[in-house]
């Protein structure tokens, strides 16, 4: 694909000599190139390596595996500095009679009035288990969602590293027993640890690694569900231009219900999923492995996430609903009761 090159500012052009491309347009701000800097290809193939590992036994809901990949999402929360939410990141909740958890870390905003406000960005950490026969049994489950909880890892160690951080809060979550009907966040809304009325909105990540697509190859492009719904994706389109990447309208405009964003949207909150590839040839398959995960453009759509979350987490107002459009209306309408 070829890639237009702003080069009529320093800032361009150092980022330009450290890897990143960027179509026309305002060069990015000191700010967002420090945490466009912190986003690496390298890091987030070591993430994944290991929670993609047949170690976790493809991380089934519930499961030892599950509890060896919260651990280590929990480890990373502190890593970075974020503040623990629930008991030391985890929100137990109750699957088959054992537990399962939710980790969530907190980046406090700067704000004094606005750091009572949360954005959220989240990605569901389980997968489909084991198979019992075969030479492979472990479904790895790498791009479904390996993929988008190691850009959450990444994305929040990228922000809480900035000496100045966000005015609004930011909580990062990785949801358990998305393979099983959404049951994390489900959970979650039912039980939140920050007021529903407070959260402004939902960033959600799904298949964020593999370019494959049976669609054709997507470089460099990423896509929001219910795009139209809110104008939420339009201010994550609006940013990713700094980072090369471009966010657009899900195609097949049917993935909106079938992810973590559900329930905050009918809890009213403003909450759509971005996925780079909705399909490709190992999905829910054993061969879902790390090794075909394209990190390099995984790292560019991170980044490009992640300037979307610093304008969502800013003083603008925060997202809403269109309610000019009919599929968005009971969501809407959701916003408009208390919660």
């Amino acid at each position: 694909m070829a890639r237009r090159v702003h080069r009529r500012q320093s800032i361009a052009v150092a980022l330009l000599a450290a890897g990143f491309v960027f179509a026309a347009g305002p060069a990015p701000t000191p700010e967002q190139r420090a945490v466009m800097e912190r986003i690496s290809a390298d890091s987030l193939r070591g993430h994944l390596s290991f929670l993609s590992s047949d170690l976790l036994e493809g991380r089934a809901t519930p499961s030892r595996g599950l509890d060896v990949a919260a651990e280590y999402i929990a480890s990373q929360f502190r890593r970075a500095g974020l503040v623990s939410i629930g008991d030391d990141y985890f929100q137990t909740g109750t699957v088959d009679g054992k537990p399962a958890n939710n980790v969530i870390g907190l980046l406090r905003g700067s704000d004094p009035v606005l750091n009572d406000t949360y954005v959220i960005l989240s990605a569901h950490y389980d997968h489909i288990g084991m198979r019992p026969t075969g030479d492979d049994k472990v479904f790895n489950g790498a791009n479904d969602d390996g993929s988008g909880t190691v850009s959450v890892i990444e994305i929040a160690s990228a922000l809480a590293a900035s000496p100045v951080h966000p005015k609004r809060s930011i909580l990062f979550m990785a949801f358990f027993g998305e393979e099983k009907g959404l049951l994390g966040s489900r959970y979650y809304t039912s039980h939140p640890l920050v007021p529903l009325e407070k959260t402004m909105a939902q960033v959600n990540l799904e298949q964020i690694g593999r370019t494959d697509s049976t669609d054709g190859p997507q470089i460099d492009v990423a896509y929001v569900t219910g795009f139209d719904y809110s104008n939420l994706a339009k201010i994550l389109a609006g940013e990713a231009p700094l980072a090369g990447v471009k966010i657009g309208k899900d195609p097949t405009e049917k993935y909106f219900e079938r992810s973590d964003n559900l329930y905050f949207a009918q809890a009213g909150i403003p909450a759509h999923t971005i996925y780079v590839a909705a399909d490709f040839s190992d999905y829910h398959r054993v061969s879902d492995e790390w090794q075909k995960i394209d990190f390099t453009n995984m790292a560019r759509v991170d980044r490009g996430i992640a300037l979307g979350l610093l304008r969502l987490a800013s003083d603008a107002p925060p997202p809403a609903w269109n309610t000019s459009d009919p599929a968005a209306r009971r969501y809407a309408d959701a916003a408009k009761k208390p919660r």
